[in-house]
């Protein structure tokens, strides 16, 4: 039977984001956040899915590698197995043509991870830190998008929050409901 799943962006979401114009290039310059931990220990608790969904137009700029690329999220499955977390999967679009069916605000991504893993879309959520993050769930059948952005940042999200450390306490309020 399909999961309902909550979909995280990666960059300000899962990680420290390194300012609009720069970019997580190396597995040294990727720290992850204790609010995301906090999250997905709750999508965990709820037998949830969790997936990453991520634009990493670096590598199509030449910032850095598709190795360099596997080695950050290496780095990422390895600090959530030693908070006893994981991710059912993660998924990136490194193209940098705004019109491919993978690169966020498009939901190629989210589409393919709900085939992949049988996830039920319409009971599912998108947490991202951008209208980009937030149009692709709505765009994949997503129920509930949550916008991690500062206060008076105007969002067709169905949530909006200050911060990551907002997420968890709101997870834990209302995944399921409805």
């Amino acid at each position: 039977m399909p999961r309902p799943c909550v979909f995280f962006d990666r960059d300000g979401i899962v990680n420290a984001s390194p300012g609009p114009a720069a970019y997580v290039e190396t597995p040294d310059a990727f720290h992850l956040l204790p609010a995301f931990v906090e999250a997905l220990r709750v999508v965990t608790e709820r037998d949830w899915a969790a997936v990453l969904i991520t634009n990493q137009r670096g590598v199509h700029l030449g910032r850095m590698t598709e190795d360099d690329l596997a080695a950050i999220h290496l780095k990422l499955i390895g600090l959530l197995d030693e908070e006893g977390l994981g991710l059912d999967g993660i998924y990136a679009c490194t193209e940098g043509d705004n019109a491919h069916p993978d690169r966020k605000p498009n939901p190629g991504l989210l589409l393919r991870a709900a085939r992949d893993l049988d996830l039920d879309l319409p009971r599912s959520w998108m947490i991202g830190d951008s209208e980009r993050d937030i149009e692709a769930g709505r765009r994949a059948g997503c129920a509930t998008t949550v916008r991690v952005s500062p206060k008076g940042t105007s969002t067709a999200a169905t949530w909006r929050v200050d911060g990551m450390d907002e997420v968890p306490g709101l997870l834990d309020r209302e995944l399921g409901r409805g």
